[in-house]
């Protein structure tokens, strides 16, 4: 087993939610710094790092995001190393991502190029978002890359595959929870109360109008209530209910317009129900929109070099907050393939480490080529 594997190995079984990943950011930082000192600048950004690797001539920057985060599920896979935090898992491959930011970060440390390189370590991906903050920050803005880069585990492809495509890449996505309160009261005089489950129900289906009827049949959305809740006995009617669910849209025009009808359809569940209703958007994400000129550009080294397969795969409507730093900076995200039946955020995920060793290798190529460029 290689050491990369080990150290992936000891980050799941720490897996943390947004802004709270102490014991992650002090695992990083006990290994950076046994890292030579007079290479690397380190700086913590909450419960994130910032690292530059110094180059020899440096130009440029150029960055590399990997995100920390874990997710609130409930482990279920076959690992001896299993999460020690009960109810979170690292289930998304962010374990698998912050290694490979490890690995790559000590090949330039032992193997100096011109450029500086700033790899992020960046909090709260998976909510309530990371990316835009750590962004905005004196920290980022400090050593603010020229260009920057990504990649994200995918299950349904083999180990020593990529994929990536110009342009869109993940949908715009945002968080949706609605809630409902009527008049509650016993089961046996429904006329007295106002049924908030009613209501719920109702609301429901109609939403599923909206991808169907509102949304131009050439764009792409998805409207999805995940949860709903309400009540608290069989025999009494609901005074509140609660719908929690996600929009994902491939265009920004898309995300107005069905926001535009969900605010119109809960006003008719008002009216129609005599009920107050509040709608909360939670965490937005924009799209992850890869910069063409770069993309093509490591598209056509892939293929020159040949260290991977590469597929150009379409879009999907995928949520990733490294969509803030694209808007900012030049750059691109990829699917690393790491062969593995059960898909993202699933209590069974096992990612090949085989992935890791190809990722460390094909970067490690691809930035010391990069650096050449300059």
């Amino acid at each position: 087993m290689s050491t990369y594997a080990e150290i992936r190995r000891a980050l799941h079984r720490i897996p943390e939610p947004g802004f709270q990943e102490f014991k992650t950011q002090a695992f990083l930082l006990d290994y950076l710094q046994k890292l030579p000192a007079e290479r690397l600048d380190i700086k913590t950004w909450r419960t994130g790092i910032l690292v530059k690797v110094k180059g020899t001539n440096p130009k440029r920057r150029i960055g590399y995001r990997a995100d920390m985060d874990g997710l609130p599920i409930t482990e279920e896979t076959s690992y001896a190393f299993r999460s020690e935090h009960e109810g979170y898992m690292h289930a998304c491959g962010h374990d698998v991502h912050m290694t490979i930011g490890l690995g790559v970060l000590t090949h330039f440390v032992n193997h100096q190029v011109a450029d500086d390189l700033i790899f992020l370590f960046q909090p709260a991906e998976e909510g309530p978002g990371g990316a835009q903050p750590m962004l905005e920050s004196d920290e980022f803005q400090a050593w603010k890359p020229d260009m920057i880069f990504a990649l994200h585990i995918a299950p349904e492809y083999p180990v020593g595959t990529i994929a990536l495509r110009p342009g869109i890449l993940f949908a715009n996505t945002s968080e949706l929870f609605i809630d409902l309160k009527g008049k509650g009261g016993h089961a046996a005089f429904p006329h007295t109360a106002n049924d908030m489950v009613v209501a719920a129900a109702h609301l429901t289906t109609q939403l599923q109008s909206i991808v169907a009827r509102n949304v131009n049949p050439l764009d792409s959305a998805v409207v999805t209530i995940g949860k709903i809740t309400g009540g608290t006995r069989q025999n009494i009617i609901a005074e509140s209910a609660r719908l929690e669910g996600t929009i994902r849209t491939m265009s920004l025009d898309s995300m107005k317009q069905v926001k535009s009808r969900i605010e119109a359809l809960v006003a008719g569940i008002e009216a129609g129900f005599e009920c107050e209703a509040q709608i909360d958007y939670g965490s937005n994400y924009c799209q992850v929109f890869n910069d063409e000129a770069l993309t093509l550009e490591f598209m056509n080294w892939v293929r020159d070099t040949g260290a991977v397969n590469l597929i150009e795969c379409p879009p999907a409507m995928t949520g990733e907050d490294f969509g803030y730093f694209l808007e900012a900076i030049p750059g691109f995200l990829f699917w690393l393939g790491a062969d593995t039946p059960y898909g993202l955020h699933h209590a069974k995920l096992e990612p090949s480490e085989q992935a890791i060793d190809v990722a460390i290798g094909l970067l490690s190529k691809y930035l010391t080529w990069k650096s050449e460029q300059a």
